[in-house]
């Protein structure tokens, strides 16, 4: 199994200075950090920000050719949303959104890598534990996400599995034959992990 494999980012042990900032630490920088780019605007202090993030990526040690590849689909969006936006609105605004949204990424992606799954979700359980009064139940909560966390790794990894069975019978550039059966797939996926959760009585 490759250690680098998804844009959310597995947890890589360390000793770096970002291991050893305490999570709620982490947490709270990722939430300004995403306050600061809603509310700073122009290109310059979006790049200042990306080039922040990019440094804290380093000193984490995050593998540049496994963090490049796992981000890919997010590069390719943020490209063609800021040259849509340079196109309608102008150079500014393009580089501005592109580069915020692989900012975000980026520091998310810092964040997971460094946090290990069961910090992290525990984590997320004490901070919706408020929402108890309405009905919601951290435990769910963090059971879902952790549910998401592991699913978006293997359906990269189902994809990637239909992509190499449709080249195999030559249908590499036919839509159909990549997304009728990934999605039949990923329905199926769905059901067992469903069906699995019914049996130990949760979701009741």
């Amino acid at each position: 199994m490759r250690p680098w494999a998804d844009p959310v980012g597995l947890y890589r042990p360390g000793t770096t200075i970002v291991h050893r900032t305490p999570v709620a630490v982490r947490f709270g920088l990722l939430t300004a950090l995403g306050i600061a780019l809603v509310v700073l605007r122009g290109p310059w202090t979006a790049v200042v920000a990306l080039l922040v993030t990019v440094l804290v990526a380093m000193v984490a040690r995050l593998p540049l050719r496994g963090t490049v590849r796992g981000l890919a689909p997010v590069l390719v969006t943020a490209a063609l949303v800021g040259a849509y936006q340079s196109w309608a609105r102008g150079w500014p605004l393009g580089v501005e959104v592109a580069a915020d949204l692989v900012t975000l990424v980026l520091a998310a992606t810092v964040v997971t890598a460094t946090t290990p799954t069961d910090v992290l979700l525990d984590l997320m359980a004490r901070a919706v534990r408020p929402l108890r009064r309405v009905g919601l139940e951290p435990e769910t909560f963090a059971l879902a996400v952790a549910l998401m966390l592991r699913a978006i790794p293997a359906l990269g990894a189902l994809f990637t599995e239909v992509r190499d069975a449709a080249r195999a019978r030559g249908l590499e550039r036919s839509p159909r034959a990549l997304l009728v059966p990934f999605a039949v797939r990923t329905v199926a996926r769905a059901r067992l992990t469903g069906e699995a959760l019914a049996a130990r009585g949760i979701g009741d």
